[in-house]
């Protein structure tokens, strides 16, 4: 135990911070361009540039999307790993349920279902006797979106905010769980350890040495930005409570199993199929009667979300739930209707304050509602995140790397190569991937595929870079990578917006001309991008030719999370 209380907390805040601080940064990163996945996506699929619709007629437009829907081949793969015998036939499977998604910034559908199979799983306790189908359909005429291409904002750039798409067992979504555990840690260690917090909101000294002036933005960030980020962290892990204590899948699976049938006895929505089959009634109606219940509510609105389940089945039923994109909490106000006559079976009634609670954390986590202004300050708040964690590296490595030379330790190197590779590399990969989706061929076989590993071959080059380039952090000198990769930042953030024009036509004036900001402001924040790595290089190159102190100097002008000489 060390000599006090804030030294104890010091030693924590720092090592979390460093071990779990490259999760972090992934986090916070891609949780902030998550905010606006949807018109990242409009970006990356130009044939999705086009005004956010409504959820389409089910009878006129979607009853003959659902009849062209296939079972997914990896799906299919999957599911033939888990039970006996040969599956059947895509053509011959039946959809027993089926949804629709969208949101008011959303121009295309997400659409999917179950298709049922015969086959008995070889693990008897298994009870996922289906598989999976899905699609992005043109809502305006039921026209399939081209399987082969990437969604990067909801398919790849939020998944990867909190499972970095790692999904055997849900390691990712386990690793980030206990980063967000070690990030609530830190923020209370930082909190201890700092003791002058509210003059940290107002001091930051940039003419002041590296140390000094690193140290000051790493407190006045996470100062400013603490609650956004306790917050967070909070709510992350409410979100995957199931996932991390799956208590209704392991241990009280059986009460989980009768909970689940008392809830369908009382509700009227049925568990399980009855076998005899009936018609559907027309679903046109039911959103139509939906509509009038919620507009008598005083909470009128469109349809964000509608299943059928039991599809062709006497139990049967339709749900349908509002686009509550007017309310911070996550809810639906669902209206449930019997499939084969159109009667109204069930709304779904006021919330418990438990669920009250977990719906709101959940949705001001998720941010659904129609808010822009708080949508940037999510942006904001999730890039403070990454300057916060960004500067703990930098002044982890500055006040360790002149001890560590004297010591021929190689732990700064490491640690300053491992900081650029989180931290300028990660915006590097992202770059590449959209430059990768503006020079692909449209045509190209799985050029999803291709997409995912421009990201991650550049990511890769980054983290080699940086190693590569560390060596001058044994002599205490700054290492090159650092302002090299902001180059290539600047470079990449340029030519992004000039290959979509070249490829799209869509360059910037025309864009704001006619008001269309989802791609606009993309290329905006892509130009921006480029001018803070130019100028983050010239400073950084400008810091590098100053003369490194001699050693204790700025261990004594410190007054901030740690005094005296570093030790490793």
């Amino acid at each position: 135990m060390l000599q006090s209380f804030r030294l104890s907390m010091t030693w924590l805040h720092t090592w979390f911070g460093l071990v779990l601080g490259y999760v972090l940064m992934v986090a916070f990163f891609f949780g902030a361009l998550s905010v606006f996945d949807r018109e990242i996506d409009r970006w990356a699929i130009p044939g999705t540039r086009f005004p956010a619709q409504p959820m389409p007629s089910y009878d006129h437009v979607l009853a003959p999307v659902f009849a062209k829907l296939e079972p997914h081949p990896g799906d299919m793969a999957a599911a033939a790993r888990r039970v006996i015998g040969a599956l059947p036939h895509p053509d011959t499977m039946k959809l027993t349920s089926l949804y629709a998604y969208t949101t008011h910034r959303d121009p295309v559908l997400a659409i999917g279902g179950e298709f049922g199979i015969p086959n008995k799983p070889k693990d008897a306790s298994d009870d996922h006797r289906h598989v999976h189908g899905w699609a992005t359909v043109d809502p305006r005429n039921g026209a399939f979106l081209p399987a082969g291409g990437l969604k990067i904002g909801t398919d790849f750039f939020y998944p990867m905010h909190y499972s970095l798409h790692a999904h055997w067992k849900n390691l990712g979504i386990w690793i980030v769980g206990l980063a967000a555990l070690a990030m609530l840690a830190a923020l209370v260690s930082g909190v201890v350890t700092h003791r002058k917090l509210f003059r940290e909101f107002f001091t930051f000294r940039p003419e002041r040495r590296t140390q000094r002036s690193v140290l000051d933005l790493h407190n006045l960030t996470g100062a400013v930005a603490l609650p956004f980020h306790f917050f967070f962290a909070f709510t992350g892990l409410v979100i995957f409570a199931g996932t991390y204590l799956p208590v209704g899948e392991t241990m009280l699976k059986p009460l989980a199993k009768a909970h689940e049938a008392a809830e369908a006895a009382r509700t009227g929505l049925a568990q399980e199929p009855a076998g005899v089959a009936a018609p559907l009634a027309s679903v046109d109606a039911m959103v139509l009667e939906a509509k009038r219940r919620w507009a008598a509510r005083g909470i009128p609105g469109e349809v964000g979300f509608l299943t059928i389940s039991h599809l062709g089945d006497a139990n049967s039923y339709v749900s349908i739930f509002r686009a509550g994109s007017d309310q911070v909490a996550l809810v639906g106000q669902g209206v449930h209707f019997e499939a084969a006559t159109g009667r109204l079976i069930r709304e779904d009634p006021p919330r418990t304050a438990v669920r009250s609670v977990n719906e709101f954390l959940t949705g001001l986590h998720l941010q659904h509602f129609r808010h822009w202004l708080l949508r940037w300050l999510y942006v904001l708040g999730g890039l403070a995140g990454c300057a916060c964690i960004a500067t703990g590296f930098l002044y982890f490595v500055e006040k360790r790397k002149r001890v560590h030379a004297a010591r021929a330790s190689g732990v700064a190197r490491w640690a300053d190569a491992l900081a650029v590779a989180a931290v300028t590399g990660v915006v590097i990969a992202a770059l590449a991937l959209l430059v990768a989706n503006r020079l692909l061929p449209s045509d190209l076989a799985q050029r999803g595929v291709w997409e995912e590993r421009a990201f991650w071959l550049a990511w890769i080059a980054a983290l080699a870079h940086a190693c590569w380039r560390a060596a001058p952090v044994r002599q205490a000198r700054p290492a090159p990578a650092w302002s090299e990769q902001c180059w290539v930042i600047a470079a990449l953030g340029l030519a992004t917006p000039v290959l979509n024009w070249l490829t799209t036509g869509d360059h910037l004036i025309a864009t704001i001309g006619r008001g269309y900001w989802p791609v606009a402001g993309l290329d905006l924040a892509l130009l921006a991008v480029s001018a803070i790595g130019a100028a983050a290089a010239l400073r950084l190159r400008r810091r590098s030719r100053q003369a490194v102190p001699r050693h204790g100097e700025d261990e004594a002008e410190v007054d901030g999370v740690e005094t005296g000489p570093a030790r490793a």
